[in-house]
C-alpha cells in the first residue's frame, strides 16, 4: 500500500497567512498618519513614593514592606534633593522617619552631597522625640556612617533614651562586622571609644563582648586595659573578650593587665572572661601565666586545667580551640 504524502504544517501556516494578507493589510487613506506624541522625561515624586510607602505600611507582607524601603533607598538620587529634605524634616512618624533618613543617608553613599548625612546625623542627636531619634539612628545602619560622623556615637550612646543607646550599640557592632569585615581600624577605634564615652554597663558590655579588635590602635588598647576597672563586673568580662583580639604588637601589655586584674577580680563570670583572654592572647605561650593564677581562686582551678589542656593541643586556629574547650566542658 502506498502511503500519502505527509503534510508540512509549516507549509500551511504559510499558505494560510498569504491568503489573509489581503484582509490583513492596513487601509489606505488619502490622509497621512497622525504623528505621535513626543516622550517627556519626569522627575520621581517625593509624596507619590512616600504615599505608596504608608499604603503600604498595611500590608501583611514584610518582603513587601522590605520592597518598598528598597525602592525609596534606590530613587534617593534621582529625586528633588529640596523635596527629599523638606519631607524628612515635617515626617513624624518613626517608620516613615527612618525611610526618608535612609534616603538621604544613600545619597551621600553613592557619592552625592555629604549634608545629606549630616542631616540625618543632626535630627538622631537632636530630635526632641526618643523614637524619632531612634528610627534615624536605624538607617544609618550598615552604611559608612561610621567613618564619617565624627564623635556622633559617643554622645548617641550617652542618649537619655535607653532604645537609642541600643540601637546605637548594634550600629557599631553591626557596621564592624558586615561592612569593615572587623578589618578597619577607624571602625573599631570609634566603637573602642562609644564603648569608653558610655555610662549604660549593659551598652559598653554588648559593644566591646562583640567587637572584632585585630585592627584597634593603641591608644583603643590602652581604653580596653582602663575598663578592666569599671565598676561592673558585666563590663571587666567584656573588656577582658575584647582584649584578647588585639593586635599583636598589644599582646603583652594586653595579657599583663589582665592578670593583674584577675588576682583582684572578685566576680567568677568576669574571671572566667579573662582566662579566656589570657589564652586567646598566647595560645600555648599562655599555659604558664594560667598555671600561675590557678591557685588564685580554687574554684576556677578545673577551668584553668581545662585551658590549660586545650592549649597544649597545639591547635592554630582560635575558632578551633574554642570548640575544643566547649567539648571538653561538656564532658566534664
Amino acid at each position: 500500500m502506498t502511503l500519502a504524502p505527509r503534510k508540512n504544517p509549516l507549509s500551511a501556516l504559510v499558505l494560510g497567512l498569504s491568503l489573509l494578507a489581503p484582509a490583513l493589510a492596513p487601509a489606505q487613506t488619502s490622509t497621512p498618519p497622525a504623528e505621535a506624541p513626543a516622550l517627556r522625561g519626569e522627575t520621581c515624586s517625593v509624596e507619590g513614593l512616600m504615599d505608596q510607602i504608608r499604603r503600604g505600611l498595611g500590608s501583611k507582607s514584610e518582603a513587601y514592606k522590605r520592597y518598598l524601603r528598597t525602592l525609596l533607598r534606590e530613587s534617593a538620587t534621582t529625586l528633588p534633593l529640596e523635596e527629599l529634605r523638606a519631607a524628612f524634616e515635617r515626617e513624624y512618624d518613626p517608620v516613615m522617619v527612618e525611610h526618608l533618613a535612609a534616603a538621604l543617608v544613600a545619597r551621600t553613599e553613592r557619592g552625592l552631597e555629604d549634608t545629606s548625612l549630616e542631616q540625618v546625623a543632626q535630627r538622631a542627636l537632636n530630635d526632641r522625640d526618643p523614637a524619632l531619634r531612634a528610627a534615624t539612628v536605624r538607617a544609618m545602619r550598615q552604611t559608612g556612617a561610621l567613618e564619617r560622623t565624627g564623635d556622633m556615637y559617643e554622645r548617641l550612646v550617652r542618649d537619655p533614651s535607653p532604645e537609642v543607646r541600643q540601637e546605637a550599640a548594634t550600629n557599631l557592632v553591626t557596621d564592624n562586622l558586615e561592612v569593615y569585615g572587623g578589618r578597619h581600624a577607624q571602625a573599631a577605634d570609634t566603637a573602642v571609644a562609644a564603648a569608653a564615652a558610655s555610662s549604660d554597663p549593659k551598652v559598653t558590655a554588648r559593644i566591646l563582648g562583640n567587637l572584632m579588635t585585630g585592627e584597634v590602635s593603641a591608644d583603643s588598647a590602652r581604653k580596653l586595659e582602663q575598663l578592666l576597672g569599671s565598676d561592673s563586673a558585666e563590663v571587666r568580662a567584656a573588656a577582658s573578650t575584647a582584649l584578647g583580639g588585639v593586635p599583636a604588637a598589644e599582646m603583652a601589655s594586653a595579657r599583663q593587665a589582665i592578670s593583674a586584674q584577675y588576682r583582684a577580680e572578685t566576680d567568677p563570670q568576669a574571671r572566667k572572661a579573662m582566662l579566656a583572654g589570657i589564652a586567646r592572647l598566647g595560645f600555648s605561650s599562655a599555659v604558664p601565666e594560667l598555671q600561675r593564677l590557678r591557685d588564685v581562686d580554687p574554684r576556677l582551678a578545673p577551668e584553668v586545667d581545662a585551658w590549660t589542656r586545650v592549649l597544649n593541643m597545639n591547635l592554630q586556629e582560635w575558632s578551633l580551640i574554642l570548640s575544643a574547650k566547649q567539648r571538653l566542658s561538656q564532658a566534664r
